[in-house]
């Protein structure tokens, strides 16, 4: 699945479980950056090393909550592909 297609799923499915527009905003954001960052690849093809890359690489001029909250959205949506069987 491709990385983009990965993150309309998700966010459809957290749309489903009721959250917040405000969420989704913010989890749409997020996907987005991914996408910038890693263009539109298998989510299959995304390892560990590449996404402590990315958090070291876009972190640097971010705010420790605001890190800590893309950690968490990577958290979530990885979770959320190995549960539904996308990894």
């Amino acid at each position: 699945m491709l990385l983009s297609k990965a993150g309309e799923a998700f966010e459809s499915d957290k749309r489903i479980e009721g959250f917040s527009p405000q969420t989704l905003k913010a989890y749409r954001l997020q996907a987005s950056l991914l996408i910038k960052y890693f263009k539109d690849i298998e989510i299959t093809n995304i390892e560990t090393n590449l996404l402590k890359e990315y958090l070291s690489v876009t972190g640097k001029h971010l705010k420790p909550s605001s890190l800590s909250h893309r950690i968490r959205f990577m958290k979530s949506l990885f979770r959320w592909s190995h549960e539904e069987g996308h990894l």
